[in-house]
């Protein structure tokens, strides 16, 4: 059998649905292969970057391994980026490319170049099949590293003459893994010791506590403690839910600030992340002098890594936060219990201080114009129905949104992380993929917009019914606030206008780009009539595009 067989036959072995990919001449084996697999739907995309962001936003919303196909060096390059944020997000996608034919390789022929070392540095394993009798243990070994815990994307590079050459190699199965590990009791009754000596504990939740299930058995635990739950700066997910009293904001992005936020905090649990992803230099630790600190992970690669621990287990998340509940309440006298059920008296009274001053903060802003965030995403929320998706990359407008909204755990809320933008509209298509009976939108800056403006064809042509709000600014507005802590940090001395961070001349017209890639589109310049474009847009069960001015930075 010839080589592209087995490569389709190994997709299909081990669950995959769909290959998200941007056609070239040395993918042709695998592209002309397709109507042999049926099973395989093809995801057609413009570019390469819109290609591994939707396939990495797919694997997080499916929970399934999928494929990537790109196009030799210079469409590997054109997806490194994104293929970092994958890196950063775990997520499990298998990155294939084509290659120029081996017997070639010493004339330097065009588009060809050394793609393992390329994808290597944004990658958990990088390789290049060498003859067609390696695919199928080359194909097993990719699925198998890449939901390996952390989970993340692997690269395959392929020879189109490899993928050419007879082999009696066939495809194999699947491995049958059970990768859940039980925590070691010893370390379940080593935390429970510091948990009950704790006065003010908090809870900093990773994107893994939605992956695995746990939201649920997090708020068990974070009700036995009376703990606060705070996020990482950057997530994928929501791994709590944010109506809960116990759920604070997502920590800021430097040591100082993060410090600052958790307070007088005694003991920190940190749980299923890879703490700390800083934006900015801080002296200083992260966590507050003489606090306690406690981390969960499932796999040993993460624990302890950047941080002293006075207590780490390894275990399947979900599986250990059950058993440090049980296990907290059995060992818990009544005045610690006591004293948990006054902590979280007290956060429900500071959730309704805060809502009634973010309420007034709206109120002030209400009737600004061009229309202030906080009025926007309220619009937003009015508008959109209970079990929208958001898919957000809205930047700037992040901490509004994330007030406007409810996210009740796994599958209501994703957002880009590795801080590269252009993840926002390329992901929703992945997300749509994987959830296609729920309402998708995508909310992005206008900027941010512009990095992946493609993935609108992707969605016209494959009839995918997302909603795309563009909130036009006109401005790197989160560069521009960053040039702002640039200067306080470093004293720069300077105090003259921004540079070049003002996306004009000419404006932008989304509504026209919009319309020429098929998708219906709309401006919005009065807040009053938000709701009632996103939702008709919604109701329109089509790709559609809504264009909201927004106040840029003040």
């Amino acid at each position: 059998m010839r080589g592209r067989r087995v490569l389709m036959e190994s997709f299909v072995s081990h669950g995959v649905r769909h290959i998200f990919g941007n056609p070239g001449t040395t993918e042709t084996p695998l592209l002309d292969s397709l109507p042999a697999f049926p099973q395989l739907e093809y995801i057609m995309a413009l570019h390469e970057g819109v290609v591994v962001s939707a396939a990495s936003f797919y694997a997080q919303a499916s929970g399934r391994v999928t494929v990537a196909n790109l196009h030799v060096a210079p469409g590997l390059g054109n997806g490194i980026g994104s293929l970092y944020g994958a890196l950063k997000a775990n997520s499990p996608v298998v990155v294939t490319a084509g290659q120029q034919d081996t017997r070639m390789r010493l004339n330097n022929p065009l588009l060809g170049h050394d793609l393992v070392a390329m994808a290597a540095p944004v990658t958990k394993w990088s390789v290049q099949i060498e003859r067609a009798d390696e695919i199928a243990p080359i194909m097993r070994r990719a699925f198998k590293v890449a939901t390996d815990a952390p989970q993340g994307p692997v690269f395959v590079s392929l020879p189109i003459d490899v993928l050419e050459q007879e082999t009696a190699v066939a495809a194999s199965t699947p491995d049958h893994l059970w990768r859940s590990t039980h925590p070691d009791p010893a370390g379940i009754e080593a935390m429970v010791a510091l948990l009950l000596k704790s006065k003010n504990p908090a809870i900093i939740a990773g994107d893994d506590v939605a992956r695995s299930g746990g939201e649920q058995a997090l708020v068990a635990l974070a009700e036995a403690l009376g703990a606060t739950v705070w996020f990482e700066g950057l997530r994928h997910h929501a791994s709590f839910p944010t109506s809960h009293p116990s759920y604070r904001q997502s920590l800021p992005g430097d040591a100082r600030q993060v410090r600052k936020a958790l307070g007088e905090t005694d003991l920190v649990l940190m749980i299923g992340g890879p703490f700390f992803e800083d934006i900015w230099f801080a002296s200083g630790g992260h966590i507050p002098d003489g606090a306690s600190l406690l981390q969960i992970e499932a796999s040993a690669e993460r624990l302890a890594l950047n941080n002293r621990l006075d207590a780490g287990i390894v275990g399947d998340i979900t599986v250990s936060l059950a058993a440090l509940t049980e296990a907290l309440r059995a060992k818990a006298d009544a005045d610690f219990k006591q004293a948990a059920q006054r902590r979280n008296a007290a956060l429900a009274e500071l959730q309704a201080k805060e809502k009634e001053s973010y309420r007034a903060r709206v109120e002030k802003s209400w009737s600004r114009e061009p229309s202030s965030m906080p009025r926007v995403t309220a619009e937003l929320r009015r508008g959109l129905p209970d079990d929208v998706v958001i898919v957000d990359e809205s930047i700037t407008a992040s901490l509004d949104l994330a007030r406007a909204f409810d996210y009740r755990g796994f599958g209501d809320y994703f957002g880009g992380r590795g801080g590269g933008i252009g993840q926002g509209l390329a992901g929703a298509i992945g997300v749509k993929v994987a959830m296609p009976d729920r309402p998708v939108v995508a909310v992005s800056g206008d900027g941010s917009a512009m990095y992946a403006i493609q993935a609108l064809w992707t969605a016209a042509h494959h009839k995918l019914a997302i909603v795309f709000v563009v909130l036009a600014n006109r401005e790197y507005r989160i560069l521009k606030h960053n040039v702002d802590v640039w200067r306080q940090n470093f004293e720069a001395g300077t105090q003259h206008p921004y540079q070049n961070m003002d996306i004009t001349g000419p404006v932008l017209d989304f509504v026209h780009l919009a319309a020429g890639m098929g998708v219906e589109a709309v401006r919005v310049e009065k807040a009053d009539d938000i709701a009632g474009a996103v939702a008709k847009a919604v109701a329109a069960q089509r790709p559609y595009l809504v264009e909201i001015a927004i106040e840029g930075k003040r």
